[in-house]
């Protein structure tokens, strides 16, 4: 279908995914900001999704969640996505992270909340306070409703003095939460870097996820999908975009999302400032639209 160019902007908006779905055999979606945002799902995000799915492509979900797949298709659930009809899989930073942890040197001290254990569940691993331990594994803060980067300062300092390797499960900087703006894992990491600590960065933009991510796709194919046919759908430029164009996917960019504020309102952006936004992080994605919709 041809696209027709804005007059303020060299990458169309399209009104909905339906615009350029033959275009694809399978999706990459991502979850928070684009299907829900912490509090609830975006209806027309679902219904897309639904319909992507419904025509017999694949439909996946692709998110920096520090958890193991499970624990997101409980999350969805609880928020009232039905996960039978809108997506057929789930692949997660923690996933990744977990096929990590052969590798890397226990035991291990874990900065997150308690809920973000699950990232361990069902496996051999020994956790000690950061003095013992040999590998920081960060899932998030401790407590990311009250905590600021303030309030790790001395605690980087201190795993920087052992040397720590620190292995970021979220790569995400911060998530909206119900229009509350919280700190990711991924804020942590790049203070331990700029402080001179080794970091691990596992999740979106990197490498790994969407590799893992391809190969699940090709297996439920049954055939090798050539990746200009697999659409990456994201609102994280620096993680969802930078990664999907880095690794060879097309991109639509979900504007309403994170960077909301950099370009105007939310739903009805400048298409100027949205151009030179993505202009300036290098991005050419294939398509944008405020919301994801059919």
């Amino acid at each position: 279908m041809d696209l027709t160019l804005s007059l303020q902007t060299s990458c169309p908006r399209i009104s909905g995914l339906s615009e350029i779905a033959e275009n694809y055999d399978a999706v990459l979606c991502d979850v928070w900001g684009v299907l829900h945002n912490g509090v609830e799902p975006y209806m027309g995000a679902v219904e897309a999704l639904s319909e992507f799915k419904k025509s017999g492509k694949l439909t996946y979900l692709l998110t920096n969640a520090p958890r193991p797949y499970s624990q997101v298709l409980k999350q969805l659930t609880r928020l009232g996505v039905d996960i039978e009809t809108t997506f057929d899989k789930v692949v997660t930073s923690g996933d990744v992270t977990r096929r990590m942890v052969d590798t890397l040197k226990q035991p291990f001290f874990h900065i997150g909340t308690r809920s973000d254990v699950t990232v361990f569940e069902g496996m051999d691993v020994e956790l000690a306070d950061w003095q013992k331990a040999n590998t920081v594994i960060c899932t998030g803060l401790f407590d990311d409703l009250k905590e600021t980067l303030e309030d790790y300062v001395q605690l980087l300092a201190d795993l920087k003095s052992r040397d720590l390797p620190f292995v970021c499960a979220n790569p995400d900087i911060v998530v909206e939460d119900g229009g509350i703006m919280r700190l990711c894992a991924g804020a942590l990491a790049r203070e331990y870097d700029k402080i001179g600590g080794e970091t691990i960065i596992v999740g979106k933009p990197h490498t790994p996820v969407y590799e893992y991510a391809h190969a699940m796709l090709n297996e439920a194919s049954q055939t090798p999908l050539d990746k200009s046919r697999i659409l990456a759908i994201g609102d994280g430029i620096n993680t969802d975009i930078a990664g999907a164009l880095g690794f060879g996917f097309d991109v639509v960019y979900i504007s309403a999302g994170i960077h909301a504020s950099e370009y105007g309102g939310a739903d009805n952006p400048d298409e100027r400032q949205l151009q030179k936004f993505l202009d300036d992080h290098n991005a050419n994605p294939v398509a944008w639209m405020p919301r994801l919709g059919w």
